[in-house]
């Protein structure tokens, strides 16, 4: 799929349940970790892994163990009919975005009642594979208070998968044994986690998006690892704050001569015109902006798009560049604009939503955003190959983890396994 980093001292290896479209999985393969196995139930979504040379294995086949450079086995369908077992003892990270609509705002919110659910199958896998790390990305509607007894025992479960939730136990009592076991029962550290979470905004992490949600990070307890090591690599490097200070000192405008004075002059009207005394965590990079996304941070940049008649053709030659009609604004579907970051990419239930996907160009027109301009968006490269109509691909970027966001946390995980596993 992706080309892995070569920085870790050893052969790093992984697992992506809950794959989507990728971006998890690119991220943490750009950390350095080798993938042995996706497994993804969505149908478009799997056409997409398998577009970006992942290896569709027969149904009921034990997936073989690839080697550095080989595909990785891609498992389509129930993650609930994989046995884990040949993978005992073989991964270094478990990795996954169970399926977020149990916890979503935009979903029917059903949290434990809700058979999406992904969480009960991602602690079956610890049971079988007994990863060394587990890496969980979800809504931040998790945290919400309504949720926060149930996101508290799934930390609880996380801490101690092995031990099982009985058949028609309630996930209460459930709780009642953890805490218990937690507080006053000596567990092997081979079969106990330390957990942690972290509320992120993907535009902390370099993301042209506000986009927040919750990780979870979980170390096996034998492993030894530096928390206070990983916090420091984790934390943010570009701010709203460093933003407007790019804004104000003309930085932002020279790296976007083509921005007419009159739009300049708008924007300006919505930074703070004295700044305020700037923290150590404040003096970051500048925020990443549409714009930013638009023109190409780290590559070229994307024509404009002047047609919308849904023709098929792709502009300087970049794929899903294609104009799209019909796009409206009015009053709570407000579009995006140009100097901020774009805001969330959402996966939608009946379609693709509407302001999300649309953008206020500087004429003051407005259009929907072409597909590629949303990939960049969710900082997904520009050969990444997105399968089906429309639709289905701002589905897939809006159910995605940001490549950057993702490439932040699992890199510190390599960094502090390498560091622990090298003081041993």
């Amino acid at each position: 799929m992706v080309e892995q980093s070569m920085s870790t001292i050893e052969d790093r290896t992984s697992v992506e349940l809950f794959a989507g479209g990728g971006g998890l999985a690119m991220a943490v393969a750009k950390a350095g970790f080798r993938p042995l196995l996706f497994n993804e139930f969505n149908k478009r979504a799997c056409e997409t892994l398998r577009a970006n040379k992942a290896d569709p294995c027969a149904p009921g086949e034990t997936p073989p163990i690839p080697e550095r450079g080989q595909p990785a086995p891609l498992v389509e369908g129930d993650v609930a009919q994989i046995d884990f077992d040949y993978l005992k003892g073989r991964v270094d990270v478990l990795a996954g975005g169970p399926p977020c609509q149990p916890f979503s705002l935009g979903g029917v919110a059903k949290g434990d009642g809700d058979s999406r659910n992904g969480f009960p199958h991602m602690f079956r896998a610890i049971r079988q594979m007994e990863p060394k790390v587990v890496i969980c990305e979800n809504v931040r509607g998790l945290l919400r208070p309504s949720f926060m007894p149930y996101f508290n025992y799934i930390k609880r479960e996380l801490s101690l998968p092995f031990e099982e939730r009985g058949h028609g136990s309630t996930w209460q009592q459930h709780n009642e044994v953890l805490e218990h076991m937690l507080e006053s029962v000596t567990v092997d550290r081979h079969e106990r986690y330390d957990v942690r979470h972290y509320p992120v905004n993907a535009a902390d992490y370099g993301v042209p998006q506000i986009r927040n949600r919750v990780i979870m990070i979980a170390f096996r307890q034998d492993l030894g690892v530096d928390w206070d090591r990983f916090e420091k690599l984790i934390e943010p490097k570009f701010s709203e704050a460093a933003l407007h200070e790019a804004m104000r000192s003309g930085a932002y405008w020279e790296r976007h001569p083509e921005i007419p004075k009159d739009v300049r002059a708008r924007v300006m009207e919505d930074v703070p015109a004295q700044p305020l005394t700037l923290t150590d965590n404040e003096r970051r990079q500048p925020w990443r902006t549409l714009r930013d996304a638009i023109k190409g941070v780290d590559g070229p940049p994307l024509p404009p798009v002047e047609k919308l008649d849904r023709t098929e053709y792709h502009l300087g030659g970049f794929t899903d560049h294609i104009g799209w009609p019909d796009a409206r604004i009015y009053p709570g579907h407000t579009p995006n604009v140009l100097d901020r970051p774009a805001k969330t990419v959402k996966a939608g239930v009946h379609g693709v939503p509407g302001g999300e996907s649309v953008m206020l160009l500087d004429d003051g027109t407005h259009r929907y955003m072409t597909v590629r301009e949303t990939a960049r968006v969710m900082t997904f490269p520009d050969d990444w190959v997105l399968a089906g109509p429309r639709g289905e691909k701002m589905r897939q970027l809006g159910n995605a983890v940001p490549v950057l966001l993702g490439q932040a946390f699992a890199s510190a995980v390599a960094t502090v396994l390498d560091e622990a596993e090298a003081a041993k």
